[in-house]
């Protein structure tokens, strides 16, 4: 073999998508290494893989580091396989590829199933532009703080179904219940499903219907607005005049022109 050490893409859920030189390279190494040797036995089983498994993953990676140099230096060639999809894409890989650059050993790449980009190419958007977070923070002024961050940019981000539909009301109470919002689940399986609509609509969905499987989400980039401060603090006083209530008109203001809730609420409060 030319290399001794590949990073392999496996499938994200229907066991058939893996490419033929995935197949070819899982065959020939002395060693997978892999998140789970429970689930990658499952995929040696079908393909008829015989190489010899150990587990590396996030909780280890840097002593499997040590062994799979050792191993290299002996001869032997490995492969690196997450659970599913690409390894080091939200997955554990970064800690060990490190390790084996800084000790000058090459690395081939085997391309293949990625849930996001499985998952964006179901989305009509109006860019190619966007933000992959990997795993939305569970904190909600975390998740505030790096929506914000990204809030003109179409933002990819991964979730557990237990949680979805807690950070999905976090994203309506701060950027609104109009805020678009795509969730794809249990990609590339029997019940795969791409919803795309409002927060408001997607969360009364999911309220309704079984959340279950792997869940990859984007909130679409906001679509910048074009009123100035000084006509928002116009519209702000207008509503003052009418009694409004501070809290009333920050809710008000920022869905009518679509701006950040807290902006709303400092002006309110300096006028």
């Amino acid at each position: 073999m030319d290399c001794q050490f590949y990073i392999v893409a496996t499938p994200i859920g229907n066991i058939s998508d893996i490419s033929l030189r995935a197949i070819e390279v899982l065959k020939k190494v002395n060693y997978i290494a892999c998140e789970d040797t429970r689930v990658t036995r499952v995929l040696c089983e079908k393909y008829g893989f015989s190489a010899k498994l150990f587990d590396c993953h996030k909780f280890n990676e840097k002593e499997r580091s040590e062994k799979i140099i050792s191993l290299i230096n002996e001869g032997n060639s490995i492969a690196l396989v997450s659970d599913a999809g690409t390894p080091g894409i939200s997955d554990p890989g970064s800690v060990l590829i490190k390790e084996l650059k800084e000790n000058n050993i090459k690395i081939t790449s085997i391309p293949g199933a990625c849930a996001v980009t499985t998952f964006l190419s179901m989305i009509p958007r109006t860019t190619e532009k966007y933000a992959f977070i990997g795993f939305i923070p569970r904190v909600k002024k975390q998740q505030i703080d790096i929506l914000n961050k990204y809030k003109y940019t179409n933002c990819v981000f991964y979730e557990s179904p237990n949680r979805l539909i807690e950070t999905l009301e976090n994203i309506s109470e701060e950027f609104g219940y109009s805020t678009k919002i795509a969730v794809g689940r249990e990609l590339t399986k029997l019940f795969e499903e791409v919803k795309i609509g409002t927060v408001t609509e997607i969360i009364d969905y999911y309220k309704n219907n079984p959340l279950k499987g792997e869940i990859v989400a984007m909130v679409f980039a906001k679509e910048a607005s074009d009123i100035s401060e000084d006509k928002l603090k116009e519209k702000i006083r207008l509503l003052k005049e009418e009694n409004y209530s501070d809290k009333d008109i920050a809710i008000i203001i920022s869905k009518l022109y679509n701006e950040n809730k807290n902006k709303i609420k400092k002006l309110v409060l300096n006028i």
